[in-house]
């Protein structure tokens, strides 16, 4: 019978983690430096989007970092890793829709243009959350 693979970040699973950990950062980073260097906080609801992405991108990464399975009884703690881990992909999923919507069309009023380095590295870091995410999603539903 195999066993199902260890939550811990001393175990193999450690390194999806993390990357997918600092891939959120990334999507977090970039979208508050949109919200404050670029001054999306004046434009109205995708500025707040903007803000409550950041948001979410630190709070999952940190979840992947944490070492839930000690902070939390086990009956919580990998359930709550496997949560951020599927709240993660559906982040990085939700923000590179939103931004493809936005290149082609209104997005509540707001149309972006053209492919700036800020929005180059927020695709990067939302693919790579994305991939990291899913094969780490894949590897904690294995028997």
């Amino acid at each position: 019978m195999r066993q199902r693979p260890s939550l811990q970040p001393a175990g193999s699973l450690w390194p999806l983690r993390a990357l997918g950990a600092i891939a959120l950062f990334g999507i977090a980073a970039d979208h508050l430096y949109e919200y404050f260097a670029d001054h999306y906080v004046a434009i109205p609801t995708i500025g707040t989007l903007f803000l409550l992405n950041g948001a979410a991108g630190i709070a999952l990464g940190l979840a992947l970092l944490l070492p839930l399975h000690r902070l939390l009884p086990a009956r919580v703690g990998q359930p709550a890793v496997r949560v951020a881990v599927v709240a993660g992909i559906g982040l990085a999923g939700s923000t590179l829709a939103g931004l493809l919507i936005a290149e082609s069309t209104p997005l509540f009023g707001f149309m972006e243009y053209g492919y700036r380095l800020v929005v180059v590295l927020s695709i990067v870091a939302e693919v790579a959350a994305i991939v990291s995410l899913a094969v780490l999603c894949s590897v904690l539903k294995q028997p």
